[in-house]
């Protein structure tokens, strides 16, 4: 039974408290200056480098936060995650998504059965499936072969997949970035339906061929509202043009509901299915992801990145908490946020095929500890989880770096690769395009550490009146993680960092970072409003039951689109 304690009652809490008025009295200006300082600030692994010595923290920072973990059982917790106990208490499940992307001779337990066989079965799955679509056995119901996907799911089933496939699409297609893999998706496109708004609709119906098309519904219960709508909307437009009986050769599920799949239309023989111990938005290593990923660019490249990220799910569980890189961030991040009272963090990718990568995290990690409770359902007396944001290199910088540098601190991630995915070089340039990026990923961090002080600028002569606007405070958190390409290996392996980094969080502060509570209040709302829609377009009823605000702004949307027929025949956007 866990302790109702809070974490901030410990002694390591208290004194880390304590330890914020020594570190107002710090500047990393200073701080970068002790070289033994940065150099154990600086971790090694599998080919990652982390350098968190820009962070505000000295040597005794990081003792005491490793004396919190030790308050926090964190430790143990993590053992109990991999042992498979039932740490998402008020759903009481397991927490397997490591058993995702284990070997095929791993034992995983959840509730006394090694789970590891029946990822594996899935996954094999998988691979003959994706390899029988790829090489053109798998065909329509008009014998055509099948080179589109649409995948169709929301939240975990979409952010996730979608930031995987946006990594590794620019980086498999030409022969300079990867040989094995140059022809895998030559001639493809994978596409994700995730909003419910027809516009999403329409953009990944545009240009595609229902006879060469394949639509894989990502839904665990077949009962999501948006995915069913969005699914339904995409049987309609197959039905329309290949008659109701080609859904069964154009659509597969990932589902454990085979009852609603069949009745749905779809072969359930051709259903993945996935756990209840796996969280939507830790489910990218599951059929969610591993399916449209293996029909794109088939299984082998995506078997690499699930090795990715278990080569980190083993360092994390294995290295000692001074070396172990999910374990560091997220208790700097615990510093930064609960002590330094920074409540956001910037992720910042200086590599544009990861331009998806911020919008998953800030699911993960927003969806995971955005909680006011402690995981006994103890109001929390301080501030846990944090504000993802965030946008590749350079890009960010003619953003919202201008905020970072001179208005609100927010610790920064700066993630960089070692070889570009596509190098351009041109003659007569000073650097290539790749070391123009790079220039600025060493350089940023540097900038919000050290600042630029008023005596600077007037050594270089800037007039006065323009001092105060052109002084940079400094002293701003951020740390570097340096990984040495981007293929589908190291993708995995950034994955699984921040899910991990995540966790550590919750363990810390003592919530539950695998239920999602906060998602259903609005949801049960909007079932209301849709029961009122349907009655005004249909019966006339008036609008009632809202409040003020609410019947208002009901009352107007009704007025302005009266045209909407009451008993509409089927209509799909207009291309």
């Amino acid at each position: 039974m866990a302790s109702s304690t809070v974490i901030c009652d410990t002694e390591p809490w208290k004194n880390l408290r304590a330890h914020v008025e020594d570190i107002k009295k710090t500047h990393l200006r200073d701080l970068m200056t002790d070289t033994k300082r940065c150099q154990s600030m600086t971790v090694e692994f599998d080919g990652l480098l982390l350098d968190y010595s820009r962070q505000c923290a000295t040597l005794e920072t990081m003792d005491q936060l490793f004396k919190l973990a030790e308050a926090a059982n964190l430790k143990q917790k993590i053992g109990r995650m991999y042992n498979g106990e039932h740490i998402n208490s008020t759903e009481n499940r397991s927490v397997l998504h490591i058993a995702l992307r284990a070997p095929r001779d791993s034992v995983i337990q959840s509730d006394g059965k090694n789970v590891v066989p029946d990822v594996w079965k899935v996954l094999d799955k998988i691979r003959e499936f994706s390899e029988t679509f790829r090489n053109g056995s798998w065909v329509g119901a008009t014998g055509k072969a099948l080179t589109d996907v649409i995948s169709v799911g929301i939240g975990g089933s979409f952010l996730g997949p979608l930031f995987v496939h946006t990594a590794l699409q620019t980086g498999l297609t030409l022969k300079s970035a990867d040989p094995e893999a140059s022809k895998f998706a030559k001639g493809r496109q994978l596409r994700f339906l995730a909003n419910v708004d027809p516009v999403d609709v329409a953009r990944n119906i545009t240009g595609l061929n229902p006879e060469t098309t394949l639509v894989v519904v990502v839904s665990k219960t077949f009962t999501t509202a948006e995915t069913m709508l969005n699914a339904r909307t995409l049987r309609e437009w197959i039905s329309s043009a290949l008659g109701p009986s080609a859904v069964a050769k154009h659509m597969v599920a990932v589902s454990t509901n085979l009852k609603l799949v069949e009745e749905f239309g779809i072969d359930p023989n051709n259903a993945f299915a996935f756990w209840d111990w796996v969280g939507g938005r830790y489910s990218v290593c599951s059929a969610v992801g591993v399916l449209p990923l293996s029909l794109q660019y088939g299984f082998s490249v995506v078997e690499k990145f699930l090795k990715g990220a278990s080569s980190i799910d083993q360092h994390f569980y294995s290295a000692p908490f001074e070396k172990n890189i999910p374990v560091l961030l997220g208790l700097l991040s615990v510093w930064n946020v609960s002590f330094l009272g920074y409540p956001a963090r910037a992720i910042l990718p200086y590599s544009q095929a990861l331009e998806k990568f911020a919008p998953h995290i800030q699911q993960v990690s927003m969806e995971s500890n955005g909680k006011g409770v402690s995981i006994d359902g103890v109001p929390l007396p301080f501030e846990a989880g944090e504000i993802d944001f965030g946008e590749p290199g350079t890009n960010g910088q003619h953003s919202f770096y201008q905020l970072v540098h001179q208005g609100r601190v927010i610790p920064c991630d700066f993630i960089g690769v070692v070889k570009s995915q596509q190098p351009v070089y041109l003659k007569g340039e000073v650097v290539n395009n790749h070391d123009e990026l790079m220039s600025n990923f060493f350089a940023q961090p540097d900038a919000l550490a050290y600042g630029k002080t008023p005596e600077q600028l007037r050594n270089e002569n800037v007039p006065q009146h323009l001092v105060p606007h052109k002084t940079f405070s400094g002293n701003r958190p951020s740390l570097s993680l340096l990984l040495p390409s981007l293929n589908a290996y190291n993708i995995g392996q950034l994955l699984a960092i921040y899910e991990h980094r995540i966790g550590v969080q919750g363990f810390v502060w003592g919530i539950n970072s695998f239920d999602q509570w906060g998602v259903e209040l609005g949801k049960s709302l909007a079932s209301q409003v849709r029961k009122q829609l349907n009655a005004a377009r249909t019966k006339g009823k008036p609008v009632e039951g809202f409040n003020h605000s609410t019947t208002s702004l009901l009352k107007r949307y009704l007025e302005a689109s009266s045209d909407v027929p009451s008993d509409p025949c089927t209509l799909l956007p207009q291309i």
